[in-house]
């Protein structure tokens, strides 16, 4: 933790890995937490879709933002709704924020299931609730609410 979290940056490798991993997700075939989001872009209204990982404990799910603001999260934020497709399954979600204090625990499960994003936080398990509350302002923590 000592020199702060690796800034994120959306390189030729990255735009690689997205490239390879979008129709898997599309597919269903990106592993169990990977879906691919599409959100209406807010200033073009155009569809944008991008691979994400959730967090689900019991009936609910989350998205979390790893890399922060980017532009799938300042897009949902305007549309306040997202589509996630795994295979054949496509579901319209609206979306909530939650409240940095509200996001803590998710974050902390985000960052146990997923070894990949960790560099971009700047935490550990161990890490104070104080910690974990600053951190929750650079990641953004989505509710998804159905439309049941």
């Amino acid at each position: 933790m000592g020199d702060g979290p690796k800034p994120y940056r959306l390189s030729t490798g990255r735009r690689a890995v997205n490239a390879l991993v979008r129709p898997l997700a599309r597919l269903g075939l990106a592993g169990p937490r990977t879906y691919l989001l599409t959100v209406p872009g807010r200033k073009t209204g155009t569809l944008w879709s991008t691979p994400v990982s959730m967090v689900e404990e019991g009936n609910q799910r989350w998205l979390v933002a790893p890399y922060g603001d980017r532009n799938w999260v300042k897009n949902a934020r305007a549309a306040r709704w997202v589509q996630l497709r795994r295979g054949r399954t496509s579901e319209r979600l609206a979306v909530e924020e939650l409240p940095s204090v509200e996001a803590i625990p998710v974050l902390r499960e985000y960052y146990r299931r997923g070894r990949v994003t960790r560099p971009f936080f700047d935490v550990s398990l161990d890490s104070s609730d104080a910690a974990w509350l600053a951190e929750a302002t650079r990641h953004p923590v989505f509710r998804l609410v159905s439309g049941d």
